[in-house]
């Protein structure tokens, strides 16, 4: 489910197309880059990645005044809950909750891609279910300043560390866990264990197969191109986000191979 427009150099349509996971391409917020181009010029000349992690924070708290946080007073504390930390967070916990509206939100605004699923199946925007998502968007994204502002530096430093990290490399094995197949439209039936479906516009996954059979009876073996990859575990090394190889995917049409459970 495509909107017409987005904040992206490439359009909904492509970016949603199982085309586009076959032969990736990059992807850039319009204009962060060109923004924020002193602290990527900056990130150039650290060679180590933790220390890089260290210095994302540090911008992120000056360029969104989340350094509050440190102070033990109301107005500090609400800082903290209100950044970006508090939103990957609550997706961990909960992808259905008000934090996993907003981040479904951010990627409707910036890739054009409109979620299809939050506590139920939405089918389209105009949906009364689709209402009820955007009811959550505005409530999470009413408790803070320039969330998606945020989030588009986040996904920017991502794709700038999954380029160091993998160089050379378009696309990472991921593994999603999964106990109903009727989230997700099933568009194409290749063989008996493979066929491409439509993922919601952000989902879980991971890089342990082991861990994904934890999260569903089905687990699916996917090619995801690292362009699609807003957020893994691994990107903030020192903080509590921290977890089991968990990847944050942008959605679309994907080809997916369901495993065998060994067990």
């Amino acid at each position: 489910m495509e909107n017409s427009f987005n904040h992206c150099n490439l359009p909904p349509w492509v970016i949603a197309s199982r085309h586009f996971n076959d032969n990736p391409q990059p992807l850039e917020i319009q204009g962060v880059r060109a923004v924020n181009r002193f602290f990527f010029d900056k990130l150039d000349g650290i060679a180590a990645h933790d220390e890089r992690a260290s210095v994302f924070n540090d911008y992120m708290s000056v360029k969104f005044q989340l350094h509050q946080w440190q102070q033990e007073t109301a107005t500090a504390r609400k800082s903290l809950k209100n950044s970006y930390l508090r939103f990957l967070r609550g997706w961990m916990m909960d992808s259905n909750s008000v934090e996993g509206a907003v981040l479904k939100g951010w990627v409707e605004s910036r890739m054009g891609l409109a979620p299809t699923f939050h506590n139920v199946r939405i089918s389209g925007i105009h949906d009364e279910n689709y209402l009820q998502y955007a009811v959550d968007r505005t409530k999470g994204s009413a408790r803070t300043s320039a969330i998606n502002s945020q989030l588009d530096l986040l996904y920017e430093y991502c794709q700038y560390e999954l380029a160091k990290r993998y160089p050379g490399r378009q696309h990472l094995t991921l593994y999603r866990g999964t106990f109903d197949r009727s989230e997700y439209d099933v568009l194409e039936t290749i063989s008996k264990r493979e066929e491409i479906v439509r993922l919601n516009n952000l989902n879980s996954f991971t890089t342990d197969e082991e861990r994904a059979w934890e999260f569903g009876f089905i687990v699916w073996e996917v090619q995801v191109p690292l362009a699609k990859i807003f957020f893994y575990s691994e990107l903030l090394p020192n903080s509590i986000l921290k977890g089991e190889g968990e990847c944050l995917v942008i959605g679309g049409e994907y080809r997916v191979k369901r495993l065998m459970c060994t067990v």
